[in-house]
């Protein structure tokens, strides 16, 4: 059964992947505008915001990299509903394949898609003079996060994706989870905030998040900080994943 179910999910994974490649917006959005948003942030905003002895590029990078997944996790829910519309999910139920191997298509094609589009990102970074002391236990954490974060959004992802009524309404879910990090402590440190925004920011997912990439990759001690993110988004992906299943057994009954 295992086996069954691991050859379909890398069948169906390299069908969606096609489409992906195929898809010249897709890179556009998941990678250049992040990008833009970057070369933005450090040329325009950068020098008028104080990070005390790090560098904007370093400070701000964290947060551009969780923007990257929330704007490539978009496509996720636009290709199910795609599928959806297109009948092929009504397809693959008459075919013998494992039909939790349909859902994990798509989430894997996610996974392997922003991975690629950070990887981008970073190089650009490197360009504009970003820097790293960490050493590789440390970029292994770093990857770890994003992966798990990726994999929380992905999930949270697949929900509109089969429920949505028009592919706006697939994709729009994410308009929230791009804004986040601009209420955080990803581009400004947040004891520049007024009370309510501080409080807010201090509390949320991406603070968290972010604060324990940036000192990952800065050499800095990451305290309880990293444990925090962890939970966050942990708990962000049973959720995602129990209610995603549970939409998708109710859709395809």
């Amino acid at each position: 059964m295992a086996t069954h179910f691991l050859s379909d999910t890398a069948v169906l994974t390299g069908r969606t992947l096609r489409h992906v490649t195929r898809s010249i917006d897709t890179i556009v959005t998941t990678a250049i505008t992040p990008i833009a948003m970057m070369l933005m942030f450090v040329y325009v905003f950068g020098g008028a915001i104080d990070t005390g002895d790090v560098s904007y590029v370093n400070y701000m990078l964290p947060g551009i990299l969780l923007i990257t997944i929330a704007s490539g996790i978009a496509y996720t829910a636009f290709r199910l509903f795609s599928d959806m519309q297109g009948g092929i999910f009504d397809r693959f139920q008459s075919m013998p394949i494992a039909r939790s191997g349909v859902l994990w298509a798509h989430v894997l094609t996610s996974l392997l898609a922003n991975m690629i589009s950070l990887v981008v990102v970073v190089a650009v970074a490197l360009l504009m003079g970003f820097r790293s002391g960490a050493g590789l236990p440390a970029w292994l954490a770093v990857a770890g996060i994003l992966i798990l974060f990726t994999l929380s959004l992905t999930w949270i992802a697949v929900i509109p994706g089969l429920t949505a009524k028009t592919v706006d309404g697939a994709s729009a879910f994410s308009y929230p989870l791009i804004f986040l990090p601009f209420i955080s402590s990803a581009f400004v440190p947040t004891d520049t905030m007024p009370g309510p925004v501080r409080a807010f920011a201090e509390n949320q997912p991406v603070t968290s998040i972010v604060n324990s990439i940036r000192d990952l990759l800065t050499g800095r001690p990451v305290g309880s900080a990293v444990w925090v993110a962890l939970a966050w988004c942990a708990g962000i992906l049973v959720v995602a994943y129990f209610f995603a299943n549970l939409t998708y057994r109710r859709r395809m009954a």
